[in-house]
Parts: structure tokens; sequence; C-alpha cells
């Protein structure tokens, strides 16, 4: 069976997972005999986690902080709200802090937003429960609006005073316009909008859209649980029906593949380069 086998070239960590993994390694190799606790999921991809906790990695969840010793705690790129600053710091624990730099910048705006307007509505398109918008909530002191479509507009929005919009980082371009224009055809106070959705993670999906159109089937791998993997793995769907999504070389299934086609490997934000490199592998040995 002869396959070609590509690996996208723009496909895999986005800058702000990039950093947080460089400072989980980095701490670990300067520090051997310490364990390096990230509050949460480093990323949403268990390959990956599975390895950095290999080199002494922990995950912990927030309400193992008052429990524990002092300890070092890294906040990671998807960003925290300022009561788990308050939380580390009063249990005396060293911080690291992985937040992704556009993450940042966005909690910063949000904070002044709310600050500046007293009597608005900070309203955030995003996904419900996600760990970047808990943090952006917390900007708010948790009174941000959070809608994930148009048709919650109705339900949460109050048409009768001002409205401030910004979106969570890695939400689809697309929808992010529509629910602009809703709440600007619903409010009669007005609508502020912020784009505030990371210009990185819009660009890869049009550039994977040209990708996936290349080839005869698509690997897609990313963690499941993955709001940038969903999303890509849409977008490539769209553009190529032959698009497989998986996590692991182990999901890999031969019946997918044929004599004499091209197959197209790409991933999410969260998605390593070895994973993908390794998927490349798995196709060549096995199936060729």
């Amino acid at each position: 069976m002869m396959i070609k086998v590509t690996i996208d070239p723009l496909s895999g960590f986005c800058f702000g997972v990039v950093t947080a993994v460089e400072r989980v390694e980095k701490f670990l190799a300067e520090n051997p005999n310490e364990k390096l606790f990230c509050l949460g999921s480093i990323m949403h991809n268990a390959e990956e986690v599975r390895r950095l906790e290999k080199k002494g990695m922990v995950t912990i969840t927030h309400e193992e902080i008052e429990k524990m010793e002092p300890a070092h705690i890294m906040i990671r790129a998807h960003g925290e709200p300022p009561a788990t600053y308050e939380l580390i710091e009063r249990h005396e624990h060293q911080l690291i802090d992985a937040t992704c730099p556009v993450v940042l910048k966005l909690q910063h705006r949000i904070k002044q937003s709310f600050i500046d307007n007293p009597n608005s509505q900070i309203v955030i398109f995003g996904k419900k429960g996600h760990a970047e918008v808990i943090g952006l909530q917390g900007q708010t002191n948790n009174t941000a609006i959070v809608i994930s479509d148009e048709a919650e507009i109705q339900q949460l929005i109050n048409p009768l005073k001002p409205i401030i919009l910004f979106s969570q980082t890695t939400m689809p371009q697309d929808k992010f316009k529509d629910v602009s224009k809703a709440l600007k055809g619903f409010c009669k106070a007005g609508v502020e909008v912020h784009d505030s959705i990371c210009k990185r993670v819009s660009n890869r999906e049009r550039e994977l859209r040209k990708f996936v159109e290349k080839h005869d089937i698509v690997i897609f791998i990313s963690g499941k649980d993955s709001s940038n993997g969903n999303l890509l793995y849409k977008a490539c769907l769209q553009n190529n029906p032959n698009t497989h999504f998986v996590s692991s070389a182990k999901e890999l299934k031969r019946e997918w593949f044929s004599n004499n086609i091209s197959v197209g490997i790409c991933g999410a934000t969260s998605t390593p380069r070895w994973l993908m490199e390794k998927v490349a592998l798995e196709i060549q040995n096995c199936l060729s």
C-alpha cells in the first residue's frame, strides 16, 4: 500500500502553550528533586500531559491548594481569576504564572472596562465553564454574562442597558460576528464590540482549510475535550469530509486507508509536534 503522509507545518502548539510547556520543563530541569504542581490540566491533550507528569509535573485542583504544604504552583495558559492568586498567596505557595500573554491582556481589558463602566453589561462570548472564561469572569467579580450563541441573548441580556462585548480567545470568528450583529439588533442602549479572538488561532483555521483540501484523507489529532480542537476539526470536516478525529496513534483504523492516497496530518493548538510525527510514523510503518 503506497501512502504519502504530510504533516501540516502550521499545526501544533500555539505560543501560549509553548511557553507553558517550556516553563514546566525549565523548572523541573533546574529543580530535579522538586515537583511542579500545575493548577488544572496544562492543556487538553492527555498524551502530552502524561509526558510532562513523567518528568515530575503534578496536576492539582483548586481544592488541593488549601491542603498542601507550601510548594511551587503554576497557572496554565488559560489563566485564572483574581481569587486564585489570592488563594495561592494566602497559603504561602510560590507562583509560576504561565498565563498566555493574549489572555492576560484580555483579562486586563475586561477588568478596566468593568471598572470604567459600572452601568454597562460586560458580555463574554464563550464556552460556559471553560477555564479561560472563568478567569475572564473573575475580572468582573463574576458579574459578566457569558453567552455561547444568539439564542441566549433574549434570556440573559437586558436590552435597556449598554453592552460591552468581548470573546474567549479561541472562539470561531464567524460565530462572534453573528453574536455581535444579533446583540446590536436586540440592545437599544448601544453595543461596544471588542474582537478579542486570538488572531493566530483564527488565521490557523483559514490555513487549515487550505491544507486539508490537498489530501485524500485527513487525520486530525487533538484531545477530545479541547475547544480549539473541536473548532478546528469541524473546519477540516467542512473542507474535507474524509477527516478523522483521533487523540493518539492507537485510534487509527486500517479501513480508512487505501492504495495510492495522500494523507494529511494536522492538529489543534494543544497538539504536540511529536504526537503528529508519531501518528505519521504509525501510518507509514503499519499501513504502507
